[in-house]
C-alpha cells in the first residue's frame, strides 16, 4: 500500500485534547486506555464518514488513523485540492519521507561464552543507580515498554526472554508487534512484517537498554524485569508522519496481526513507550503534525519518552516533533560516566512553535551505550546519541512505577518524581540555571533517590539474587544475574562522545 510519493494525508477535525483531559480523573489505565481509544473512535467514525464512503465509491487507496482523525490518501494534487474544499476538512497536509540520521553503531562483538563473561553492569546503568533498586527486588515487573524504532531483533538472547509475545516455548505475534512497512523496496525485513524484525540495529538496542539481559552477564537494561512490545515506524532509519502515527495508533488499542485498530485492545497497551526519532520542518513535518497523537498518547496513561535530538551545541535545537512538545518527555545525553553534557545533545529552549519551553526535561548517560544489535543473537555494539539516553529513562520510569505502583500511569506526578530527584546540574549557556535549564532539564536522572533508595557515594554493593526481597508489584519475570556493580565516574571525566549521527 502507498508505494509512490504521491500521498497525503487529510485531516477531519480538530483537537480533542480539552475533551481528553477528562481522563486524568480516572484510577487505571485501562479505564484511561478505553475511555481515550472509544472518545477518539467515535470522533473519527462521525467525522470521516463522508469522506471514507466517497473515497470507497472511487476506488481510491486510503487508510483510517483514529488517533489523530486523520485520513491517508494516496491520489493526484486535484483530488488533494477537492477534498480540502469539503466543509467537513479541517486541512490536507503532504506525507514526506523523512530520512533520521540515527547514531550509528560502533564494531559488533560477540558475547564470550559462559561463565568466562565478566559480571559487571553496563556504566550508564550504574550511573543512574538502577542496581540499588533492583537490590529491592523492584526490577521492572508488569511493565511494558513499547518500541517504535527500526525494529527489534526479537530472537536476540537479551530481549527474547522478556518480549511479552513469548511465554518460553512459543511466539504469539498478536497484540504484541505491528509493522508501518508497507511500501519499502530492498529492505531486509521486507513489508508488512508478521513477526518482529529490526532493519538497522537502532530498535534492537534501544530495547536492549530499557530491558535487556540475558541472564548470563549481560546486564545491559535498567528494568530487566520489564517486557517489550514493539512498532517498526522507521525503514532503515526513513520514516513518514504517517508510518510515525500509525505506529501511536496501534500502542493506543493494540490489535493482532493483519487486524485494524477496530479490533484493538486497550488492555493491552504499553505503559511506556520509546521514541529516538524525529520529524523534522526542514523535510515537511509542521510543529504540530503529531501533537494530538502524542497528547492521546499521555491522556491514555502512557508515558511517552523521547530523545531530544543531536543537534547540540548551540540553542534553542530542540526544535522538531515529538520532542518539543510538553506532552513528550524529552531526554538530553551526558557523557557516560559524568555530568557533563554530550556536546552533540540538543539544547532548549523550544521556539519553533512559539512556546519557549524548557527543553529537554532530564538527562541520562549517552556516549559509547553497549546494548544488543540486530546482526545477531549473541551480538552486541555500543553507540552515542540522546537515542541511548532516551531508553534509560524509559526504564527508570518503568522502576519507579514498579516500586512506587500509586505512580503508575499519573503522567505528571510521575514526571515530577524523576524530575524532583534528579541531581541537578547548573548551566546558564541558554538562559537561566535552574533548575530546570535548557541544558540538563532538571538533571541526571538518580531512580534510586526517585524511589526512596540511599544513592551510592562510591562503588556500589553487589546485588543479591532472586532470593532478595520480593516486589510489591508481582513476582520477578525473569531470574536476577548476580554481579558486582562497577564504580562511577566523576563528573571531571573528559568527555568520550563516541560515533554520533547528525540528528538522533
Amino acid at each position: 500500500m502507498f508505494r509512490g510519493s504521491n500521498d497525503f494525508a487529510v485531516r477531519a477535525g480538530q483537537s480533542l485534547s480539552t475533551t481528553l483531559s477528562a481522563a486524568e480523573t480516572l484510577a487505571t489505565k485501562v479505564e484511561k486506555g478505553r475511555f481515550v481509544y472509544q472518545t477518539l473512535q467515535s470522533k473519527a467514525q462521525t467525522t470521516q464518514d463522508s469522506i471514507l464512503q466517497l473515497l470507497r465509491d472511487r476506488a481510491i487507496e486510503h487508510r483510517s488513523f483514529y488517533i489523530v482523525n486523520a485520513i491517508l490518501v494516496k491520489g493526484t494534487r486535484a483530488l488533494a485540492e477537492a477534498l480540502a474544499a469539503r466543509p467537513e476538512v479541517a486541512r490536507v497536509e503532504g506525507n514526506p519521507r523523512i530520512h533520521n540520521d540515527l547514531p550509528q553503531p560502533g564494531p559488533v562483538e560477540e558475547a564470550p561464552p559462559y561463565p568466562q563473561r565478566p559480571e559487571t553492569i553496563e556504566p550508564g546503568i550504574n550511573y543512574t543507580h538502577a542496581p540499588q533498586v533492583w537490590a529491592l527486588g523492584f526490577t521492572g515487573q508488569n511493565i511494558v515498554i513499547a518500541s517504535a524504532d527500526t525494529g527489534v531483533r526479537w530472537t536476540h538472547n537479551a530481549l527474547k526472554p522478556h518480549y511479552r509475545g513469548w511465554d518460553g516455548v512459543a511466539a504469539n505475534h498478536n497484540y504484541n508487534w505491528h509493522d508501518s512497512i508497507h511500501d519499502s523496496v530492498g529492505n531486509p525485513c521486507g513489508n508488512d512484517s508478521p513477526f518482529p524484525c529490526d532493519d538497522f540495529f537502532h530498535g534492537s538496542h534501544n530495547t536492549g537498554t530499557a530491558i535487556g539481559d540475558d541472564g548470563m552477564g549481560n546486564q545491559i537494561g535498567m528494568a530487566p524485569g520489564a517486557q517489550w512490545m514493539g512498532c517498526r515506524n522507521m525503514d532503515g532509519g526513513n520514516g513518514t508522519p504517517a508510518r510515525y502515527i500509525e505506529c501511536m495508533d496501534f500502542f493506543l488499542p493494540p490489535y493482532p496481526i493483519n487486524c485494524t485498530p477496530n479490533e484493538g485492545d486497550p488492555s493491552k497497551a504499553p505503559d511506556i513507550t520509546i521514541n529516538s526519532w524525529g520529524c523534522p520542518a526542514s523535510e515537511g513535518c509542521s510543529a504540530n503534525t503529531l501533537q494530538a497523537a502524542v497528547e492521546a498518547q499521555g491522556a491514555a496513561g502512557i508515558q511517552m519518552v523521547v530523545a531530544a535530538g543531536n543537534s547540540g551545541s548551540a540553542c534553542s535545537t530542540v526544535s522538531d516533533p515529538p520532542a518539543i512538545y510538553a506532552a513528550s518527555y524529552t531526554v538530553g545525553a551526558l557523557t557516560t560516566g559524568t555530568d557533563t553534557i554530550a556536546s552533540f545533545s540538543s539544547r532548549g529552549p523550544v521556539t519553533v512553535d512559539g512556546s519557549n519551553r524548557i527543553k529537554p526535561d532530564i538527562t541520562a548517560p549517552g556516549t559509547n551505550t553497549r546494548s544488543a544489535t540486530n546482526a545477531g543473537d549473541n551480538l552486541y555494539t555500543t553507540a552515542s546519541g540522546t537515542s541511548m539516553a532516551t531508553p534509560h529513562i524509559a526504564g527508570a520510569m518503568a522502576l519507579l512505577w514498579c516500586a512506587l505502583p500509586s505512580l503508575r500511569h499519573q503522567i505528571t506526578d510521575s514526571r515530577e518524581a524523576l524530575n524532583n530527584s534528579a541531581v541537578f546540574i547548573s548551566s546558564t549557556q541558554c538562559g537561566t540555571a535552574g533548575p530546570p535549564n535548557n541544558v540538563y532539564g532538571w538533571g541526571r536522572v538518580d531512580i534510586a533517590a526517585a524511589v526512596g533508595t540511599p544513592s551510592p557515594t562510591a562503588t556500589p554493593s553487589p546485588r543479591p539474587t532472586a532470593t532478595g526481597t520480593p516486589s510489591a508489584c508481582g513476582p520477578t519475570a525473569s531470574p536476577t544475574p548476580t554481579a558486582t556493580a562497577t564504580g562511577t565516574a566523576t563528573a571531571t571525566a573528559t568527555p568520550q562522545d563516541g560515533p554520533v549521527s547528525d540528528r538522533f
